[in-house]
């Protein structure tokens, strides 16, 4: 895709901090991180939304986050590690190529999640959500 920054990224097109490379992914630093050493993992290939990725892109990714996982454990010393991915501009979604982030966490590193928990009306409204929800499961 000529005008997905991350894509211009693989082909060498738009520097990067970078951190992993292997046949289908690259780590490297997040420009704006939330806390420092935050990481982003991409497929080379370009795909939006996550639901497009083939099951073999996916696990090539999740390999390459459990690897910065431990390194931003072992390399930084972190309490914690955060894996965020966003699929959608309604979800925050920013780059339109799948990425996932991975953010260190220390126990004093001032971020917060807003995390607002909501609740169903009842156990039936709950019930029902997951039954909609059920019906279309299969398809993916």
């Amino acid at each position: 895709m000529q005008d997905c920054v991350f894509c211009k990224i693989v082909a060498g097109n738009m520097p990067c901090c970078k951190v992993w490379e292997d046949k289908q992914t690259i780590a490297f630093m997040d420009i704006a991180p939330l806390v420092k050493g935050h990481t982003l993992v991409i497929p080379k290939k370009h795909y939006d939304p996550f639901t497009a990725a083939p099951l073999e892109v996916l696990t090539a990714c999740m390999q390459t986050v459990q690897r910065v996982m431990h390194a931003l454990r072992v390399s930084l010393g972190a309490d914690g590690v955060n894996l965020h991915q966003a699929n959608g501009a309604a979800a925050g979604q920013v780059v339109p190529h799948l990425h996932f982030h991975v953010v260190p966490r220390f126990a004093d590193d001032g971020h917060h999640w807003n995390w607002n928990a909501k609740s169903y009306a009842s156990a039936e409204a709950m019930q029902q959500m997951a039954n909609r929800i059920k019906e279309h499961i299969e398809e993916a």
